[in-house]
């Protein structure tokens, strides 16, 4: 079984945006830098309302891989949380689509789903459950935290501080063109909070 590395960036804001809306299925891009295709070094926080292939996704995609080629990083998956909160099966996970279009171009593509019943200000395992794209089909992979107890510690930190507020998705960029959709506010809070355990 491969194992997919997640920076703590990354894996705090995909907590986040799960947190921020509990009651909605949530989703969002995998980037790694270029060269990496095994280690995720960021995420970004797509949509909250239509999760589906649809033209918004389609310019949000354009628009994610030409920030992320100027950071020198590309799109290696995609994440996704359900609408229920037991409903944690790849196979009930919306917008698969959009994993297999990042397929298309990335031979090792993966795509985490939310382990929702997992997330807490007590976490202590990750609460992803992952597959990457192997010999033309999904297979199931090992989701690794990168200084796990210390990223734990800082998602419950941010989530008791209500922080999932801060974190803005495409679909609040659409809403508000100040809304930044990289969530570059936010990188400097996790550096700070991050270096505090």
């Amino acid at each position: 079984m491969s194992e997919i590395m997640f920076d703590p960036r990354a894996f705090c804001k995909i907590m986040l945006h799960a947190a921020k809306y509990p009651h909605l299925a949530v989703n969002g891009i995998l980037l790694a830098e270029n060269g990496k295709t095994s280690t995720i070094a960021d995420a970004v926080p797509l949509f909250h309302q239509c999760l589906h292939v649809s033209p918004m996704a389609e310019v949000a995609l354009v628009q994610v891989e030409a920030k992320a080629l100027q950071k020198g990083q590309h799109i290696v998956g995609y994440y996704v949380g359900c609408e229920n909160f037991y409903d944690n099966r790849f196979e009930r996970a919306p917008g698969i689509r959009i994993a297999d279009k990042i397929a298309e171009s990335c031979s090792n593509a993966c795509i985490a789903v939310i382990d929702n019943c997992s997330i807490s200000i007590n976490m202590r395992y990750p609460a992803l459950k992952m597959w990457q794209y192997r010999d033309n089909r999904w297979s199931k992979a090992k989701c690794v935290v990168e200084n796990d107890s210390v990223t734990f510690d800082a998602v419950s930190c941010l989530l008791q501080r209500g922080a999932a507020k801060e974190l803005h998705d495409y679909d609040n960029y659409l809403d508000n063109t100040q809304n930044d959709w990289d969530n570059v506010h936010l990188n400097g809070d996790l550096k700070q909070i991050l270096a505090m355990y």
